[in-house]
Order: C-alpha cells, then sequence, then structure tokens
C-alpha cells in the first residue's frame, strides 16, 4: 500500500522537531510523542461513523481533525510515516490477551509492527489504547525492557512472540503475535471485524510519559508508576464530554451526532447499577 504522506502535519500533531534519520533515537521521539498526542478512542464505531483507512482519511482525522482512533488507524498512520522516513516496517495481526482468560482462544484483532533501527528489529504499537508502547521493545524474548510509562518483555521465540507488561511484580499478557507479514487485504478485513466491538462501549486512552489516562465505559482511570490508581466514575454527559476534550485531547464531532450516544452510554450504567 503506497500512501502519500504529509510528514510535516504529522510531525506538528505530536510535537515532534529532531533528527528525521531513520535511527533509533528518531524511533524513540515518536514512539513518545504519538500517544501523547493522539488519543486511542472509539468515538467512530460509537456514533456509526465509518472508519476509513486510506491515508487521505487518517491525516484529515487524526492530524487535522485532532480526533483519535483504534490500533489500525494509529499504527497504519505510523508505519506510512516511518517508511517514509525510510525506516524498514512490517506489519503484524496480533491476538488480544489482556483481560481475558490464560488460555482462552482469541481472534486476531490487533495490528503490531516490526520496525529496523540502529541495526536490529524493534516492536512498535501506538494504539493499545490503555496498555500502548511508548517507546520501541527489542524484539528479543527474555529481555526486561523498562519503558517511560512501564516495563514489558517478550516470551517465546521467532517466530512467535507473547508481549507481556510488569504490573505489581507480576508479569500479565498483552497480545500475542507471529512474525508473519500481514497484508493489505488481511488489515481491511481485521477492519470488518474490529469496528463492531468498538460500536456499544465508550473507550479513551492517552498516555503522557508514565501517565495513562484510561477510560472505559465511564470509569476514568490515572496510572502513574509507584501509586495507587486514581478513579473516577462519569455521572453526567457535560463530564464526559469534559473529560474526552479535556484529558484526551479529543476535538469532539458535533453534539447532535455524539450525545445521543453518550446518554445511551449513561443509561446502560444506570440501568446496570439499578438490575
Amino acid at each position: 500500500m503506497n500512501e502519500t504522506v504529509n510528514l510535516t502535519a504529522y510531525f506538528e500533531r505530536i510535537g515532534f522537531s529532531g533528527s528525521i534519520a531513520p535511527t533509533l533515537a528518531t524511533l524513540e521521539a515518536l514512539l513518545l510523542l504519538h500517544p501523547a498526542a493522539i488519543p486511542f478512542e472509539n468515538l467512530s464505531p460509537l456514533i456509526g461513523e465509518p472508519v476509513r483507512l486510506d491515508q487521505k482519511a487518517l491525516e484529515q482525522k487524526l492530524l487535522h481533525d485532532r480526533r483519535g482512533g483504534y490500533c489500525l488507524e494509529h499504527n497504519l498512520l505510523l508505519m506510512r510515516m516511518l517508511l517514509d522516513l525510510d525506516f524498514p516496517v512490517t506489519p503484524y495481526a496480533a491476538r488480544v490477551l489482556w483481560n481475558h482468560p490464560e488460555g482462552e482462544e482469541r481472534p486476531l484483532s490487533h495490528l503490531v509492527l516490526g520496525v529496523e533501527a540502529g541495526g536490529s528489529l524493534y516492536l512498535a504499537d501506538v494504539g493499545f489504547g490503555s496498555m500502548t508502547l511508548n517507546a520501541p521493545v527489542k524484539l528479543r524474548a527474555g529481555l526486561e525492557q523498562e519503558t517511560p510509562a512501564g516495563r514489558f518483555r517478550l516470551v517465546g521465540e521467532q517466530p512467535s512472540y507473547r508481549l507481556e507488561a510488569e504490573m505489581e511484580g507480576d508479569w500479565r499478557p498483552v497480545y500475542a503475535f507471529d512474525m508473519q507479514p500481514i497484508s493489505d487485504a488481511e488489515i481491511e478485513a481485521l477492519n470488518v471485524f474490529v469496528y463492531p466491538r468498538f460500536s456499544q462501549d465508550l473507550v479513551a486512552a492517552r498516555t503522557e510519559r508514565e501517565t495513562r489516562y484510561t477510560l472505559r465505559d465511564l470509569r476514568l482511570s490515572t496510572y502513574r508508576p509507584g501509586e495507587e490508581p486514581e478513579r473516577r466514575f462519569l455521572t453526567s454527559l457535560e463530564d464526559i464530554r469534559e473529560v474526552l476534550s479535556g484529558t484526551f485531547g479529543i476535538n469532539l464531532p458535533p453534539a447532535d451526532l455524539l450525545d445521543p450516544h453518550l446518554e445511551r452510554v449513561l443509561a446502560q450504567r444506570s440501568a446496570r447499577e439499578t438490575a
């Protein structure tokens, strides 16, 4: 998929002004800035708006309209920018394990990237919501790797790996993937599969250096290393809109399109509480 990209608009959106040489330092800078500036969010499927993966649509939504998106949008945007910077990049499909029972058979539903830099191969993923990577992770099993937002490791052996995150001294599985390149047609099929899964609950996330902000349904959580998570339940339409635009920096869709769906999320929570 050869796509013309607007590097200037991307750099302005994420606040990047460093060297554009295809080095590990450049990759590290981009992966730190991207998830801090462009949030993970599912407002498009929530309101029935299509998710298009061509570069023009991604740049309009994520860069110019100052929205966010889910994994396919984030990582395809990043991949095309990296390719334009002369990084070798390969997309892989992954099976999400996070918050699912151990041993449960999981479908392919996520997109990650293998990126070559400085003579080594790294995992890059700016689109996993609450556990988004904001640093490259070397594709080497058994190596515990520090990132600004936490410690990760890969287990397994090439070509099959599982990413794990350290949480309160325990290692929890995030996702599993094979280093089998995924085609454009397979990515489009993933989009068709993933879209309806994001059409009910409200989801948003942003990772700013060591701090993670996540919204699931109406629970807003803030995670910082070494501290107890801060949690708050949103109780009104005004609360939700303020958090989405403020904490997550989303330029919200028109109120007549968005608000009925936010009201539905509020009503569903109220119904669960009184059931």
